[in-house]
């Protein structure tokens, strides 16, 4: 086999020079698929410039973060790019440097990503007991409808442990200190005292007098405790002996960490959310069309950008106010019109491979989870993003004559969720949001009729990838693939990473594998071994290219519950030991073991069939590979 290989040389250059030169860079890391720059100043035109270079697959800004999108062979990229440029490229660093606001992203997505769906299921039960209401009037007398109405508010009621467990992980401090703090703040004997006060009583803490303040459904209050916390813990352990450190670390840093939250960082976060609240709430009150245009057309270019957590304060300060919100009601009109705008590509295309991605991407979005559809699909063919974003804001202007609001906090805004804005005191609330919905789903379907979906932007990088292989094989027209361990399949799709979830590194799927060994699924030769070992490249005789992740956001553990048996080069016949990895080490640092087996250079196949398996052996089959 033989090919023309790219200069790699060159492309590290074009991209260096892309995004400013090496004075506009911080920091460069990489894993196994990304090139992953943190700049000092975003150049907007930086990320098409890169995305239209021959063997970039696509770029994702996220987290302060500039990751090009390179497939198996970023390493000899990274490698060129570091030649040209002098910088540190530890991951501590490039974290340390980051903007604020970059800190309070990822902060904010590393809190509530873990359970968000966690809320989005409360939301549902929250949502059925509604139209179950509509029925029959007589259910919320009866015992079942309040053992599932408590059922579906405790995730609300106990929020900050949730918070705490997630933000322990995130600062890096103590897990079972943050849900002692936090449990304490959703104490009912607390709510008693807040209760007392709010009446007129007044009770003091060493002298100071305590606010009326309570933090079930809280966020911001057990967020900065956590924070606070992490400093805290960190002092104690350098400061107190060995020998009784165990016992008066937790004991000291409840009894000063809760005190200071009643006292100062609960009143004051608490206020902070509610007037950010009650500044939306003014424009949502005084001019609904101008909230509803913005929310319905603006909403998914927040996801794009990962900032849509930081919103999470605000609406649970609108439901704990008022017990209603509108922003819930407009954004789920957002997410319906990218769905539409999917819908709109799978009527339109002629393509079966843009039609099946289509269809997958548009089956999440119907959970409220848009990001495989606009990575994947919209984004991917421009306008139908720009549709989606039209249709929105124009559904959401219309749905706001009718003054919509969501009256059960929905963790994920869907059309699964709609029913949460059902109430007899705002009777027209729902009917706004169905007239807004009907209209962010038809709109863009006529729209991408009229004037196409546009053109592949994936296209010319995925049909140019970095090693141009000669695919022959004189024997067969077809060459099957075979798992490379067992476990439970996943649908790509499916995945919690964009870049694996949107088809655009190839077409695969996933694997929660059962064992910790990884075989050879074929004749073949390693390409590609990440310097971390969480991912390994291999080419078949044949000239399948297959890209194998252990398991996402791996590459932070530096290589350590990975033993490598081969290397680079190395040939190797199906069933041979190529990496050994420890699953309970990976789950214990808090990271999934989901695997994504890819074929990276699917484009080069007439065909790429992906077997509809539920779980994998080592003998089974999840690829044929078409000529």
């Amino acid at each position: 086999m033989g090919g023309k290989i790219r200069d790699y040389h060159k492309l590290a250059a074009d991209i260096l020079d892309a995004v400013g030169g090496e004075e506009n860079i911080v920091s460069a890391t990489r894993c196994a698929t990304r090139l992953r720059i943190v700049l000092k100043r975003s150049k907007p035109e930086a990320k098409r410039k890169v995305s239209s270079m021959p063997g970039v697959i696509t770029v994702v800004e996220n987290s302060g973060q500039f990751q090009v999108v390179i497939g198996q062979h970023v390493g000899d990229v990274y490698e060129e790019f570091a030649s040209l440029v002098n910088l540190d490229t530890t991951e501590e660093q490039s974290e340390n440097k980051g903007t604020i606001l970059n800190r309070v992203i990822a902060t904010m997505s590393a809190v509530f990503a873990p359970f968000v769906y966690i809320l989005a299921a409360a939301g549902i039960l929250q949502g059925s007991l509604i139209l179950i209401n509509l029925v029959s009037n007589s259910f919320a007398k009866t015992g079942t409808y309040q053992v599932l109405s408590f059922i579906s508010w405790a995730p609300f009621v106990f929020l900050p442990i949730f918070i705490a467990i997630t933000a322990s992980k995130h600062f890096k401090t103590n897990t079972y200190i943050a849900v002692a703090c936090c449990a304490a703040l959703v104490s009912p004997t607390w709510a008693e005292m807040a209760a007392k006060i709010a009446d007129g009583s007044r009770i003091t803490f060493l002298g100071l007098s305590l606010s009326e303040t309570v933090y079930t459904s809280s966020v911001l209050p057990p967020l900065f405790l956590v924070w606070i916390l992490s400093y805290l813990e960190r002092f104690l352990n350098k400061s107190i002996h060995e020998v009784v450190r165990p016992l008066f670390v937790p004991f000291l840093c409840m009894v000063i960490m809760v005190p200071v939250t009643i006292l100062l960082i609960g009143p004051v976060t608490t206020m902070g959310a509610n007037g950010i609240a009650h500044g939306y709430n003014f424009l949502a009150e005084n001019v609904p069309a101008l909230a509803g245009a913005i929310i319905g057309g603006f909403w998914q270019i927040v996801v794009i950008f990962g900032v849509h957590w930081g919103i999470t304060p605000m609406v649970l300060a609108n439901f704990d106010l008022n017990g209603r919100d509108s922003f819930q009601a407009y954004q789920t009109i957002a997410v319906l019109a990218q769905v539409g705008a999917v819908l709109g590509v799978i009527l339109k295309a002629k393509s079966q491979e843009a039609r099946k991605v289509s269809v997958s991407a548009g089956i999440t979005g119907l959970f409220g989870i848009t990001e495989p559809a606009i990575y994947g699909v919209n984004l991917r063919f421009k306008k139908p993003f720009i549709f989606g974003c039209v249709s929105g804001a124009i559904g959401a202007v219309v749905a706001s004559f009718f003054h919509p609001y969501y009256f059960a906090y929905a963790g994920l805004p869907g059309p699964l969720t709609i029913v949460n804005g059902i109430s007899q005191d705002y009777p027209m609330s729902i009917w706004g949001i169905l007239i807004g919905c009907a209209i962010a789903i038809i709109l863009p379907v006529l729209l991408i009729q009229v004037f196409g979906y546009g053109e592949d932007a994936a296209k010319d990088a995925a049909a140019a990838p970095l090693n141009e292989v000669a695919v022959s094989n004189p024997k067969e027209n077809e060459e099957t693939i075979s798992a490379p361990f067992s476990g439970k399949v996943i649908p790509l799709s499916s995945v919690p990473d964009e870049v694996f979830s949107s088809g655009a590194m190839g077409e695969g799927l996933a694997i929660d594998p059962s064992d910790n060994k990884l075989y050879a699924p074929f004749d073949g030769t390693v390409v590609m071994v990440a310097p971390t070992k969480h991912a390994i490249g291999l080419r078949s005789e044949y000239g399948v290219e297959l890209l194998v992740h252990i398991g996402l956001d791996t590459v932070t553990l530096d290589g350590k519950p990975f033993t490598l048996h081969v290397e680079d080069g190395t040939k190797f016949k199906k069933g041979d030991l190529l990496i050994e990895f420890d699953k309970e080490f990976i789950k214990k640092q808090g990271l999934q073991t989901i695997t994504p087996v890819i074929i990276t250079n699917s484009s080069a196949y007439r065909e790429v069939i992906v077997e509809d398996v539920e779980n994998s052996g080592l003998d089974q089959t999840l690829f044929t590979v078409v000529k």
